[in-house]
């Protein structure tokens, strides 16, 4: 496999063996909606990063005050908070937001804390028909609003009108629900730039929620973060998956400050590897997915390639899943490639019309040495039926694998259980790199000096 890098007018030009992502789109029956389409490939330069951004306590303090508190983040799903008085507790590093739905329907975001003498309000989730403190005993309404205090002719100092909770900013896109507690900040829809308008076609908010697992893990937040915005790892840490996974011809897109994206394709061949022929494609990505059961083996018709196969046969189960025919206009990257987005600074979805993954990393309580990273899976079901009830919550501790969660027991979860032995040594290693410096590719770990520059503008306000 050979792949050459060049700079064409400022931009990146990547040229490897076999077919670029693009020229898979080429081969498309039904017609390729514009946002697959778009290929940005900026060149952001070769500067190499400091180990500091991983190991410090200062730099984590200065996340906190100046990036955490001024960023758009997603806290929970819409459905999570279908009913006055259902909330849910955000906590990020130091701080703490309660959202809730109040009796009029609208959602609302306030800092966790009670005004007499902080304590916090609430806990996790739940329903409520107000926020009262389990201190003293302080009381106000879903809105808000000061509803009064025991004893409270002994507070003839507090005016009610001006004892109301301090709100966030709080707006929804795709089903989530997102604060932000810089009152100054642009608006949502600013802040997303591209994202809404090529998931319109993906609808992320027509899904239920099946599959919710965090992880403590032993590593700074933006290292796990990093290693699910790159596909140039897989060679080495998931050579199962290369006889089905294009991984070095994978497509990495840059949009505005916020806004990121790779694409490998599924059902080629890794170029890393010769000579692989369309019946061991199907059959190891079917294996990897549970799709066959023991000694079961598929035979790809003579002239048809893996991925047409593999595209038909999500086609026929998804079709009927959702009761959509999916083969009049859905193409074979939407139902099988990785297509991932991300969010600045911690929300990954996934797009396309197969299950959608969703990551999120945060730093583990006020750590700078441990993070949580959430898995989440949302589905789509047939228009007009029920809707499913979302899935609670699976939380494992850092010696916990990933694949003893429910339902990620099979090949998806032994992936993730590659990437999580990475993650902790990282956090070693970067302790003993005597340059103290982190080198970077320019095109294939692009998403991760857009990441940090972006981050930077924020720590450099």
């Amino acid at each position: 496999m050979s792949r050459t890098i060049e700079l064409e007018g400022g931009q990146i030009v990547a040229r490897s063996g076999g077919e670029s992502y693009q020229e898979m789109l080429d081969k498309e029956v039904n017609p390729v909606p514009e946002a697959l389409r778009e290929s940005t490939n900026t060149f952001l330069g070769s500067d190499n990063l400091s180990t500091d951004r991983y190991l410090s306590r200062e730099f984590h303090e200065l996340e906190v005050e100046k990036m955490w508190n001024k960023t758009w983040q997603a806290t929970c799903r819409e459905t999570e908070i279908a009913n006055p008085g259902d909330f849910f507790v955000y906590e990020i590093a130091s701080y703490s937001i309660v959202v809730t739905r109040t009796q009029s329907g609208e959602i609302k975001g306030f800092h966790n804390a009670c005004l007499h003498r902080g304590r916090q309000l609430r806990k996790d989730c739940g329903t409520a028909r107000e926020f009262k403190c389990p201190y003293h005993g302080f009381r106000w309404s879903l809105d808000g609003d000061f509803l009064g205090a025991p004893c409270q002719w002994d507070f003839p100092h507090i005016k009610a009108e001006e004892f109301s909770l301090p709100q966030v900013q709080v707006d929804t896109w795709g089903g989530w629900v997102f604060i932000n507690m810089d009152l100054e900040a642009e608006s949502l829809q600013d802040y997303m730039g591209i994202l809404p308008e090529h998931f319109n076609r993906w609808k992320p908010e027509t899904t239920f929620k099946a599959l919710h697992v965090e992880k403590v893990i032993e590593c700074n937040w933006k290292i796990a973060w990093e290693a699910f915005i790159e596909s140039y790892h897989t060679v080495q840490t998931h050579p199962q998956i290369m006889p089905y996974l294009g991984d070095s011809n994978s497509q990495y897109d840059c949009w505005g400050d916020n806004v990121s994206r790779s694409i490998s394709p599924m059902g080629v061949v890794s170029p890393h590897l010769e000579d692989v022929d369309p019946n061991t494609t199907v059959n190891d990505w079917m294996q990897h997915g549970a799709w066959l059961t023991e000694g079961e083996r598929i035979e790809v018709p003579e002239g048809m390639s893996a991925r047409e196969w593999l595209a038909q046969h999500y086609f026929e189960h998804y079709s009927k899943e959702y009761d959509m025919d999916l083969a009049s206009f859905c193409t074979h990257s939407e139902i099988m490639d990785s297509i991932l987005y991300s969010l600045f600074p911690n929300l990954a979805p996934w797009a396309g019309f197969h299950p959608n993954l969703t990551y999120r990393m945060k730093p583990y309580g006020d750590r700078h040495d441990m993070c949580t990273m959430e898995i989440i899976f949302l589905l789509r079901y047939p228009e007009g039926s029920e809707r499913p009830a979302d899935c609670p919550v699976q939380k494992l501790d850092k010696d916990q694998l990933f694949s003893e969660a429910a339902g990620l027991e099979g090949g998806l979860g032994r992936v993730f259980d590659q990437d999580l032995s990475n993650l902790k040594m990282v956090q070693k290693g970067l302790k003993n790199l005597k340059s103290k410096e982190v080198v970077l590719a320019n095109y294939q770990e692009v998403r991760i000096r857009h990441f940090h520059q972006t981050l930077d503008k924020y720590i450099n306000a």
